[in-house]
């Protein structure tokens, strides 16, 4: 019999079994945050009067990847460590982070070239000005995430992975210096805040999707394991929720006086999509408060794990629409 099937007992009717249907479904999200990305802008920009850059959508498409990345590494570590505390000598899931990276380093050098060709898509390779990227504060920021991501794909194949997240935290530093030119007013506390926000941001959505794989690895040797681990992992997530929204306000009232919130969160781009990435936080954040309280109030503290898979995936698509705010016009700043 082929190994995706086996017989139901009822009736000689083969079942697939649902290892195929989890595959079917992870490429069906992953689709679907592709789109959200290379079509975000155009739905953004509609009717507002406001002019994008050529090439939004694939700008935008390679700033998920890139994040993407760096919340799968970052996560990995980190939940790795909160996992050892748990269960020291129990099974880990297979680790994601030899190969995340590669796609970082593959969508950083996709964002490079376009900083090679003056911020525009290049058409040809004569297009590229590799030289000039040393010449420029984009260009250098730009080789920065390139190489950080080539030494964090190196250090996750050796027996210290953890020391990737000296070049993770390159990246973030790298991407919090990049949003905010020094043309803008104390570009230094905007990029300190975009730190805060972006670090905060990889720890907790990567962190929660190793939770939860590590959760479904100990659900026959250490079911209670997995449930105190989501329990660890709910109580650190709360503080870096809390960074999160903290500097996402202080951030949206540097780019939009309080006088002009309202107005520009359904008039701008960038509003708009501010607008519903901020939505979407909003039920992520009661999808972790129902894990917290069923783990909490519940006799099967795995019933916890519903909610939390729900909330890794409307994370995944709060990632792609972080990414299409990215590519986005910066809204007018009112006086």
């Amino acid at each position: 019999m082929p190994p995706t099937t086996e017989l139901s007992a009822a009736a000689d009717v083969p079942v697939r079994r649902p290892g195929a249907g989890r595959a079917v479904a992870v490429l069906v999200l992953v689709a679907a945050a592709a789109l959200i990305p290379m079509f975000g802008p155009r739905a953004a920009l509609d009717g507002t009067g406001e002019a994008a850059a050529p090439g939004t959508g694939g700008i935008a498409l390679l700033r998920t990847v890139l994040f993407a990345a760096l919340c799968v590494q970052a996560g990995e570590i980190f939940a790795g460590f909160l996992a050892r505390r748990v269960e020291p000598a129990a099974r880990q899931p297979r680790r994601w982070s030899p190969y995340a990276p590669w796609a970082g380093f593959a969508a950083a050098l996709g964002l490079a070239s376009v900083v090679a060709s003056g911020n525009l898509v290049p058409d040809s390779l004569a297009a590229l000005d590799i030289g000039g990227l040393y010449g420029t504060r984009d260009g250098t920021l730009a080789l920065v995430e390139v190489n950080a991501f080539l030494v964090a794909a190196l250090c996750a194949r050796t027996r210290r992975p953890g020391t990737a997240l000296l070049p993770l935290a390159a990246v973030a530093v790298a991407e919090a210096l990049r949003a905010h030119p020094p043309s803008e007013d104390t570009p230094l506390i905007g990029a300190g805040l975009t730190l805060v926000h972006v670090t905060s941001a990889a720890l907790w959505v990567g962190g929660l999707l190793y939770v939860l794989r590590t959760t479904h690895a100990w659900r026959t040797p250490a079911p209670g394991a997995g449930a105190a681990l989501l329990g660890l992992y709910a109580r650190v997530a709360a503080v870096l929720l809390a960074a999160i929204t903290a500097t996402g306000v202080c951030s949206t009232l540097r780019r939009m006086p309080v006088s002009t919130v309202l107005d520009q969160l359904t008039s701008t781009a960038y509003g708009r999509t501010l607008l519903a990435k901020v939505l979407l936080v909003v039920v992520v954040a009661v999808l972790a408060l129902v894990a917290r309280l069923r783990l909490s109030r519940a006799r099967d503290r795995t019933r916890a794990y519903v909610p939390a898979r729900a909330e890794v995936v409307v994370l995944g698509v709060v990632v792609a629409v972080s990414a299409v705010l990215t590519a986005l016009p910066l809204p007018i700043r009112w006086s």
